[in-house]
């Protein structure tokens, strides 16, 4: 039997961060020898919020640069850059005409964004469609995200329904694998753990720029444990190894952020060193990329041209 297929994906919008790895990096790593994988560079999703030429190719290299530190074998995943495949974006439009203004409106990470003083550009608005076609071009059976993120899934799922209904049997509706443990990362200040809100631990930065980010991290002063940093240490130690560490360290909360600090360090320096040896092989990396690209190119294609036909503007 021929393998399921796995998509992911993230921005190149910024520096990644652990709440990227363990949200959507971790759980691929986990699964994705088992499947059909692909591994996206959402590069035009960042375009709603990053607009600096110059800081987006150095973000889409870097993108690349983590998923090869991470872990990701290029010979058993199609790691590609979703603005080299035009038919997202012809697919994203044939979706927006489908769906409604008011069912886009009640996207909660439009709503939320909006709230924390971004743009309202119309990018930010159909992002949810743009999603739906990365997923539903590969006929996804699964894709690795966050619980916070599962409206996404619902909204891919919406515009596969509304597209078969109109014009026939042609997508799969994809189903989502969440990681209960690890479901929402919390930032440094307590919220979801997000580059836009400028509150993140850096995956692959040193350990001078990891210790400056947790000793940033706001703590409850009225308790016994600083509860966003555990929730954060509970990411790399079991909660038996955590227990006597807290315990002798209670009310100690720079003990605590320094234990933090060492073991995130402990965890990321393998991954580091091996991300530093591709970042010396640059032409090695674009030819990943290409390659990549032009597989993912070949099969979003040829399900478009099933599509146009079915809407009636191919002869």
């Amino acid at each position: 039997m021929a393998k399921k297929r796995l998509l992911t994906g993230l921005q190149p919008s910024g520096v990644l961060h652990i709440g990227n790895y363990f949200g959507a990096l971790r759980p691929f790593l986990d699964t994705y020898g088992e499947f059909q994988s692909f591994l996206m560079i959402a590069d035009y999703h960042a375009l709603t919020t990053l607009k600096n030429p110059k800081e987006l190719n150095e973000n889409i290299m870097g993108v690349a640069l983590d998923y090869l530190g991470a872990g990701i074998d290029p010979a058993s995943a199609t790691i590609f850059q979703q603005s080299r495949v035009s038919q997202h974006t012809e697919l994203a439009w044939i979706f927006e005409c489908l769906v409604t203004v008011p069912f886009l409106s009640q996207a909660h990470a439009y709503k939320d964004k909006i709230a924390k003083g971004l743009e309202a550009n119309a990018g930010l608005f159909n992002y949810p469609m743009l999603m739906a076609a990365d997923i539903l071009l590969y006929d996804t059976d699964v894709v690795p995200v966050g619980k916070d993120q599962k409206q996404h899934l619902e909204y891919a799922r919406e515009a596969a329904a509304k597209f078969n209904n109109a014009f026939g049997e042609t997508f799969k509706e994809p189903g989502e694998l969440i990681v209960e443990s690890v479901a929402t990362v919390p930032g440094t200040d307590g919220q979801k753990m997000s580059k836009s809100y400028g509150n993140t631990i850096p995956l692959f930065g040193t350990k001078d720029e990891i210790a400056k980010s947790v000793m940033s991290m706001v703590t409850d002063s009225t308790g016994d444990k600083p509860e966003h940093v555990y929730a954060i240490h509970c990411l790399f130690k079991t909660e038996a190894e955590l227990t006597p560490i807290y315990e002798s360290g209670r009310r100690n909360y720079k003990a605590l952020k320094e234990a933090l600090i060492g073991d995130i360090e402990e965890f990321v320096a393998p991954m580091r060193e091996r991300r530093t040896e591709y970042a010396m092989q640059p032409e090695k990396v674009k030819q990943i990329l290409e390659e990549g690209s032009d597989k993912a190119r070949g099969i979003a294609e040829a399900k478009m041209k099933d599509i146009r036909k079915k809407l009636g503007v191919a002869f």
